[in-house]
């Protein structure tokens, strides 16, 4: 038997594979029912029992029913694996205590390990873990391995013992092999929150049974950006707009624009719990009394002071979802006294991530280049992952080789699924 775990930027999923390549995927509770994507998010809240102060967490669907359902806001911290490249990010303060950002992501994945355990028994076997082509923000191949290396960390602090690590993008294709009947030449392209990654190999009968080596990966090529970027867009252009940006406040005789570094922060929606600092706090105040549309910093302000990052965050996966559906939709985002509302269609959403489409299609372009293969010799492509339903990331493939060749499904939990049946093959 062999473990698979996927921990992602956003959701995370662990699988089971049998000695006959049977694969399991476990279910976690939630109030909707029984879901195989755990949240990738830690919760935290400040708890005061005989004279002592305590800090107690939760992570996944728990974490996020904790949070919302809690009168007094604690800290919701989400995409910690975006951080694991970032030299600069060594901890974060919570309640007065700093808290490495490895223990952090251990605490996740060490509620991952224990329901994996109550479903396959407590003693796991070894674990391949997936990993991006790129992490986000590596810039060389050795930011990478300490993105790597703090990951390794973060496992064994949570209880995992036997680690090795698989680019995701294979597992995937474990995944496309396990119904293939003949051998066939596959790109696959893996959109998780924070990385895109695009993997060429062969697949099929003839490499199943044997080691990764002799699978013939023909080559791997990745960048530090997917989902979380088409959201910051949508929050760019539907968001802040209505929390004051681009406005201006009043500084005795003259007329200043409102800090823009508030606004790049939003954009990253798991950075917005960082924004509630009391010196944060302490200037957003300080510009609501000087701005010319003091409205919209207050109402900045009531988003940073609840935290309400997993809210906007929502909001924005479902425009963007429908989005992929329809030509065109309404962002609505609704709490307390404040409530945005901003119509958008698909052209005008495509013409935001411009940039990001081209750097996805250059880095397709790049893996074809160095591999020497023609896209006419490509049997198949297989998308997976959230931004994969995005109809302009799709086009991309289709114009290159064909939309006869493109495959998808089991979109969120393919990678762990396959690396399970990579764990198989050590």
């Amino acid at each position: 038997m062999g473990l698979g775990l996927d921990f992602g930027t956003t959701n995370s999923s662990i699988a089971l594979a049998t000695a006959d390549s049977h694969v399991e995927v476990v279910q976690f509770p939630a109030p909707i029912g029984l879901t195989e994507s755990f949240r990738s998010l830690l919760y935290l809240e400040r708890h005061r029992e005989a004279g002592r102060t305590t800090i107690k967490s939760w992570s996944g669907p728990e974490g996020i029913e904790r949070y919302l359902h809690s009168d007094e806001k604690g800290r919701l911290i989400q995409s910690l694996k975006s951080f694991l490249a970032s030299r600069s990010l060594q901890s974060t303060e919570i309640f007065g205590r700093p808290f490495r950002l490895e223990t952090l992501i251990a605490r996740i994945l060490k509620d991952l390990k224990a329901v994996a355990g109550n479903r396959f028994g407590s003693e796991l076997p070894p674990v391949v873990v997936g990993r991006p082509v790129r992490f986000v923000g590596s810039e060389s191949d050795a930011d990478d391995e300490y993105a790597l290396s703090r990951l390794r960390e973060s496992l064994t602090e949570a209880g995992f013992s036997e680690i090795s690590f698989e680019f995701e993008p294979i597992g995937a294709a474990y995944h496309y092999e396990s119904a293939l009947q003949k051998d066939e030449l596959i790109v696959i392209g893996d959109f998780g929150g924070g990385t895109s990654d695009f993997s060429l190999l062969r697949v099929g009968p003839s490499f199943s049974s044997g080691s990764s080596s002799s699978r013939r990966v023909i080559g791997n090529h990745g960048l530090g950006l997917a989902g979380d970027a088409f959201d910051a867009k949508l929050i760019r252009h539907l968001v802040s707009p209505a929390l004051g940006a681009g406005s201006e406040l009043r500084s005795g005789e003259k007329l200043l624009p409102v800090p823009n570094w508030v606004y790049l922060k939003l954009e990253r929606w798991h950075h917005l719990s960082f924004l509630k600092s009391q010196d944060t706090l302490n200037m957003l105040t300080s510009v609501a009394r000087q701005a010319l549309a003091p409205e919209k910093i207050e109402a900045l302000l009531y988003l940073v002071r609840h935290d309400l990052g997993y809210q906007l965050h929502r909001a924005i996966q479902k425009v963007k979802a429908g989005l992929s559906q329809h030509e065109s939709a309404t962002f609505r985002f609704d709490d307390g006294d404040l409530a945005i509302r901003a119509d958008v269609t698909r052209t005008q959403f495509e013409s935001w991530i411009m940039e990001e489409l081209a750097a996805i299609e250059d880095a397709l372009n790049a893996l074809l280049t160095k591999t020497g293969v023609k896209p006419r010799e490509v049997d198949r492509v297989f998308l997976t992952g959230g931004s994969s339903f995005v109809p302009s990331v799709r086009r991309i493939f289709e114009s290159r080789f064909g939309p006869e060749k493109i495959r998808t499904g089991d979109e969120f939990t393919s990678v762990a699924r396959g690396l399970a049946l990579r764990s198989l093959h050590p």
